[in-house]
């Protein structure tokens, strides 16, 4: 049974609601980041990176940027940026994009569920990301971007939420990138009881994205437990924040690859070595996005392929081997390319399906020389991976629209 807890939101005031929002902290480079809060003074990003109030010289872990983030924070609440709802509630939160919408609930997890394994993983996380946002959600003793959560849709959730969504909403918005943004406080009594049972019978919750901000959650909250010997265990800091997305609405976009060189081969050698385990297919100057699963497109000197996963790769009923990232890493970019640590080898470089064929033809023009369309990972692939207690290769999921930082905080103590 998971524990999904109602709270007492700290957001903005519903008429600069759409200036704070923000894209979340780690999209971003340091300069990007600070282009954005020079253009746009209020977005929460100068709290969520709180280098950008100080010169290119200063460390981006600097203990004062930090301390800088908690007083940006407190000094927003304090002249009314940020108002603190007196009582304890879920949010429902809507994002459209293209026309397509997916709602979540907004509400805390529990760090017991994630500890025990409730909560499921299907990333590995890396230290140094993780003191960042220790650090910073310490410092700042609060929450301010949510772990984007998935679970198996869940028929009375799905009714409050859709009984929730015919009332004003209290921000409706379109962002700089046209997603278009609604939020609705679910305050009912009732409802909220009906939303936290129907949660009990729900055994399963998915990290979707944030696997680095819900492991700084939980290390806050162990420290915090060791800080207070004589916790309850219903103290704020037992909880972190996220939205929770049944798995029906949700979309998956691919995560394209693109590779520097063709380790020492000819076009033709290698396109021959992919006949291998691939079938090859040419397609010409149309940029090609595979339509099924275990196929891929190819861009190479000009001219895309279809490459199609031949029958013996893909006899596995492993959930990881069986992956679309997996075939093209264990069968192409490791043996032929010899791209054997997709996570650190310079060679590779992973591209978001959001910037489309042409990024990736403008990529091997610059400076790459092959490129992967991929067909994007399912969420049941995400889940049996997860159930199975595997990891998915890096970089094998990219969801969109992305949640925004900002509109929802919520405080530790």
């Amino acid at each position: 049974m998971a524990t999904v807890k109602p709270f007492s939101c700290i957001r903005p005031q519903a008429d600069v609601a759409h200036r704070v929002a923000a894209l979340p902290y780690d999209v971003y480079n340091r300069m990007e980041a600070k282009q954005e809060t020079q253009r746009e003074p209020l977005s929460f990003l100068k709290i969520d990176r709180a280098e950008t109030s100080f010169p290119d010289n200063v460390d981006t872990y600097d203990p004062m940027v930090y301390t800088k983030a908690k007083e940006l924070l407190q000094r927003m609440m304090e002249n009314g940026t940020l108002i603190t709802d007196k009582t304890e509630c879920y949010y429902i939160y809507e994002l459209i994009m293209n026309g397509r919408s997916q709602t979540g609930l907004v509400a805390c997890a529990s760090i017991d569920d994630y500890l025990n394994n409730v909560i499921k993983k299907h990333e590995n996380t890396r230290e140094d990301k993780e003191i960042d946002r220790i650090n910073h959600v310490d410092i700042c003793n609060a929450q301010t971007g949510p772990i984007f959560l998935a679970y198996r849709a869940h028929k009375a959730i799905s009714e409050i939420v859709a009984e929730s969504k015919k009332e004003a909403p209290v921000y409706s918005f379109t962002s700089v990138d046209g997603i278009h943004h609604n939020v609705w406080r679910v305050t009912n009594e009732g409802q909220i009881s009906a939303i936290k049972n129907a949660f009990t019978e729900i055994d399963r919750i998915y990290i979707a994205d944030g696997h680095h901000r819900a492991a700084s959650a939980v290390k806050v909250g162990l420290k915090r437990r060791n800080e207070n010997p004589k916790y309850t265990g219903n103290e704020e800091f037992n909880y972190f924040l996220s939205v929770l997305f049944p798995h029906d609405e949700l979309m998956i976009m691919p995560y394209n690859r693109s590779v520097k060189d063709l380790n020492g081969m000819q076009k033709e050698e290698f396109i021959h070595q992919i006949e291998t385990n691939f079938e090859v297919d040419f397609i010409g100057e149309v940029p090609f996005s595979p339509s099924k699963k275990a196929s891929f497109g190819m861009y190479l000197d000009g001219n895309w392929y279809c490459l199609k996963a031949k029958d013996i790769i893909r006899n596995t009923k492993d959930p990881v081997a069986v992956l679309d990232v997996s075939l093209l890493q264990d069968y192409l970019l490791y043996p032929l390319l010899n791209i054997e640590d997709p996570r650190v080898d310079q060679r590779i470089d992973f591209i978001g399906g959001i910037r489309g064929l042409k990024e990736l033809e403008r990529r091997v023009a610059d400076d790459m020389t092959v490129a992967f369309s991929m067909y994007p990972t399912s969420i049941e692939e995400l889940f049996d991976v997860s159930d199975a207690g595997k990891l998915m290769p890096p970089k094998s999921t990219w969801f969109e629209p992305k949640l925004r930082s900002g509109l929802f905080i919520h405080k530790l103590s």
